[in-house]
């Protein structure tokens, strides 16, 4: 008798829970969106309606040659493509350095192996800031000052790729290169054909970190850059649209939305693989 109505009560009080998660959920959706619709928006303006009175979302017109403008503004195009560069070039040093690392530090026996992967690990406790320069005169050491070496190489060697990519092999079951070895593969070619493929979504989780960490850098460019108008990448570029002459903000708003474009597509590109990236983790080690 007094079963249904306990069931009933539970129901209710999991169905409260589960709008009120929901509510939660797109409050904080709402919060993330806004900016960049009011970002998009504001591109999309005039620039004497950009802080009108009283404020609106939209202009009066859709303003589309905003973002024409902006390339005609400033060199945004070849800031896009020295972004592009950048982070594709160290997208993919990033990627061959630490997948060869990570699996020496996985799967291969050599002495000293675990305490030079502590002291590697170590390495990202240290901020950026503190790097900058020393590895400045590095780079003037080498004569790579104002260079695109410059913008790559310094930060291609990091321990977090290393640590991301080393927990997933070690998930990888033994058997499967045990097997290759006893069929006549070498290591390279377990590695190459057999290691990497089970570990895709991994490198595409790194791929993707590595690629907006290069693109969204900022302080490095601006330290190690002379010629901003031929070396500069999207956020030191951006810096140039405030100038002493004031600030065209629709203008601005469009070169960000242009910036966003990019590390939007890879998203959209790589969201498969991504996402099983992340649910799978690689942190539980074997």
């Amino acid at each position: 008798m007094t079963s249904e109505p306990m069931r009933a009560g539970g129901s209710g009080a999991g169905r409260a829970r589960l709008v009120v998660s929901h509510v939660l959920v797109y409050l904080v959706a709402a919060a993330f969106v806004s900016p960049l619709v009011y970002m998009v928006a504001t591109s999309l303006k005039p620039a004497d309606e950009v802080f009108g009175s009283p404020p609106a979302l939209w202009g009066s017109v859709v303003r589309w040659a905003n973002y024409e403008e902006a390339f005609t503004f400033l060199p945004l195009g070849r800031f896009v493509l020295n972004g592009l560069l950048v982070a594709v070039c160290g997208t993919l040093v990033v990627l061959v350095a630490s997948s060869m690392s990570a699996y020496a530090f996985a799967r291969l026996r050599w002495r000293g192996r675990d305490t030079v992967f502590l002291s590697f690990l170590a390495t990202l406790m240290i901020p950026q800031e503190v790097l900058v320069v020393p590895m400045f005169l590095l780079m003037r050491w080498f004569g790579w000052v104002d260079s695109y070496q410059a913008l790559i190489f310094p930060w291609a060697f990091t321990a977090f790729g290393t640590f991301l990519l080393r927990q997933f092999f070690l998930t990888v079951p033994t058997e499967i290169a045990e097997s290759a070895r006893i069929d006549g593969a070498g290591e390279v070619r377990i590695f190459a054909q057999i290691m990497l493929p089970l570990v895709r979504p991994a490198l595409a989780v790194l791929a993707v970190f590595t690629f907006i960490n290069y693109w969204n850098g900022f302080l490095w460019p601006l330290i190690i850059t002379n010629s901003v108008d031929q070396k500069a990448t999207v956020p030191l570029g951006l810096q140039l649209f405030f100038g002493q002459q004031g600030t065209q903000w629709n203008l601005v708003m469009a070169a960000s939305v242009i910036s966003m474009a990019p590390t939007t597509l890879l998203l959209i590109v790589l969201q498969k693989h991504l996402i099983r990236g992340i649910a799978t983790s690689g942190l539980g080690g074997r």
